[in-house]
């Protein structure tokens, strides 16, 4: 089964619309990697001011092939970094669903 890399980011409101915006601007760097399958960024709406950048990979190794080529380039921001504080989790996909067909 797939691997789920999520990274929590800590954005103070002032910071928001700047990360959204370099996220948007990053399109496509992802899309064409081996093993990827599914990104998601999600924003915080009540309770937190943590965004959780979602990826989901076909393999750890996948991933970790991303990480030593093109996702160093990805990774580097310009300008002040628009998070405080970041924590990055793994989990492997043990089940998944989806909508049923009609």
């Amino acid at each position: 089964m797939s691997v789920v890399k999520i990274n929590a980011l800590t954005v103070p409101d002032e910071m928001r619309e700047t990360l959204e915006q370099r996220f948007a601007a990053r399109a496509g760097t992802v899309e064409s990697a081996d093993g990827f399958e599914w990104f998601e960024l999600l924003r915080p709406v009540a309770g937190t001011d943590q965004y959780l950048v979602y990826t989901r990979w076909r393999s750890e190794e996948d991933f970790e092939n991303w990480m030593a080529g093109m996702g160093q380039a990805a990774h580097r921001g310009g300008g002040q970094p628009a998070a405080a504080d970041s924590s990055a989790w793994t989990f492997e996909v043990v089940e998944q669903t989806g909508p049923k067909k009609a």
